[in-house]
């Protein structure tokens, strides 16, 4: 190993300032690291709690498993807390733990370039390309749900009324006794219904297809709990743990196949909440799927069948044959005319660091080594591509946990990388392709006893219809990522 890279304080750039880069500051300092910069293209902190500020949203892990393990809070209003108190918290976490003092704003990561054993980072800010800054590693935390998707319909630009995607919600928008219209069912479109219906004019909601609904308790918690767990600490542990053991054994079992019993309930469950709450057997009929639960991603929500069969809310199954400057017309020649149109679309799934250039060795651009799809060792190591971790990266666990722990586990596997540099054994390292390939093999043939594959279109399928996700337990995941294999990586001494 290069003498005075040992003998130099090792530097980091974190890019992306929400749950996983706000976690990633927290760790290097942990370990002994100050010498890194996080990079947030917007002014603040939050990530998608940030940018999706759409009424009615939510987290549906329960508060208690949807923080971090080493600051858990007592003040959760709910069990499953609204977005706003989530972002408030990891702002808050953020200030405690001195994270603001790493992070240049307004500043975004448009290249990275792998040279002379270190990673050129070129930022622009506003309009302005600034000077690059050279790091030994680089932690990429930029998010999957991050890219909005927008749906290709025709004239969807001539629309007069007010339009906007739930992931970049504009307060300004004024929606008292408007008609309102929602394009989309997955759970950004579901929380929507259910914040908005009967606080509108009309609400018209727009299904292609129809959604499992996972029914779900959601207490507040009282002042009398809240004081509890700020009392008794251990108390919150011991509920997490219990949701940990839950979620793992029920849940994320079930949807990979680990657990039949487990995803039979889920079905018996999600068609109870139907048949047992939509009262007009029509509506049952255009609310029931045709597939098996879990097959796209689960809704859970408390509200939805109630919100749907409001006086003032109409649920449309016909095809959008097209958008118009007064509404949107479907395929049997009705014009739904509108004020407001709302795109609850989803994300871009696929983008993770993109669009940013990403340069590896020899030249190699990201684009290149994903030219078919994204892919990465274990959702973390891209071959050719040194010191750079991905966090929940592609074919991770996005579908069957919570992404706090997952990219808490995939932080402290490249931790331990890391710590090969320091104590001198190599000055950088990279998935091997072969390795690579071979887990990514080893991956496609698992998702064949996955819920996912069995007869449904969802944002979880890449494009040749397999699952681009981690298709074993969670147990599998913890204990995988409990020490990286030197045989699996490309070592530079």
């Amino acid at each position: 190993m290069n003498s005075n890279k040992q003998n130099t304080a090792l530097n980091f750039a974190i890019i992306g300032g929400g749950m996983a880069g706000i976690l990633s500051a927290i760790k290097l300092k942990e370990a002994g690291f100050t010498n890194f910069t996080l990079f947030e293209k917007a002014e603040s902190l939050g990530g998608t709690w940030r940018e999706n500020a759409y009424p009615g949203i939510a987290c549906d892990v329960p508060s208690h498993l949807y923080c971090y393990s080493f600051e858990q809070n007592p003040d959760w209003s709910y069990a499953c807390s609204p977005g706003k108190e989530i972002l408030s918290y990891f702002q808050n976490v953020a200030k405690k733990y001195g994270v603001l003092e790493h992070v240049k704003f307004g500043t975004e990561v448009s290249k990275l370039q792998f040279d002379n054993e270190q990673w050129q980072l070129e930022t622009r800010t506003g309009d302005k390309i600034e000077e690059k800054e050279s790091f030994d590693f680089v932690i990429s935390a930029s998010g999957v749900l991050h890219h909005p998707s927008y749906p290709d319909i025709a004239g969807l630009d001539t629309f007069k009324g007010q339009q906007v995607h739930s992931a970049r919600w504009d307060d300004t928008i004024d929606l008292k006794g408007k008609r309102v219209g929602i394009i989309g069912t997955g759970s950004s479109a579901i929380q929507i219904v259910g914040a908005l219906a009967g606080k509108v004019g009309h609400l018209v909601q727009f299904q292609r297809t129809a959604q499992w609904i996972m029914p779900r308790e959601n207490p507040a918690y009282t002042d009398a709990e809240k004081q509890h767990f700020r009392d008794n600490p251990q108390a919150m542990a011991a509920i997490r743990q219990e949701q940990v053991e839950m979620a793992e054994g029920g849940f994320s079992a079930a949807v990979v196949g680990d657990n039949p019993d487990a995803l039979k309930e889920i079905g018996r469950l999600t068609l109870e909440n139907l048949e047992g709450n939509v009262k007009d057997p029509v509506l049952r009929e255009k609310l029931r799927p045709s597939y098996t639960a879990a097959c796209k991603r689960l809704i859970i929500s408390d509200n939805y069948y109630k919100a749907i069969q409001h006086r003032d809310t109409e649920l449309v199954t016909t095809s959008i044959e097209a958008v118009e400057p007064a509404g949107v017309r479907t395929t049997d020649g009705e014009l739904h005319e509108l004020d407001v149109l709302i795109l609850a679309t989803g994300f871009k799934v696929d983008q993770f660091m993109r669009p940013m250039e990403v340069v590896g060795r020899n030249g190699v651009t990201l684009e290149q080594a994903w030219s078919e799809r994204p892919s990465a060792y274990l959702s973390v190591s891209v071959p050719q591509f040194p010191n750079l971790a991905l966090l929940n990266g592609p074919n991770g666990p996005v579908g069957n946990f919570s992404l706090i722990d997952v990219a808490d586990i995939q932080l402290d596997y490249f931790m331990k990388m890391v710590e090969w540099v320091r104590e001198g054994d190599c000055s950088a390292f990279s998935a091997k392709s072969q390795a690579a390939e071979s887990n990514e093999a080893e991956r496609v043939e698992a998702t064949k006893k996955t819920v996912w594959v069995s007869g449904c279109d969802s944002w979880y399928l890449d494009d040749r219809g397999i699952p681009a996700v981690w298709p074993w337990s969670m147990a599998r995941f913890r204990s995988v990522m409990e020490k990286p294999n030197k045989a699996d990586f490309e070592l530079v001494v």
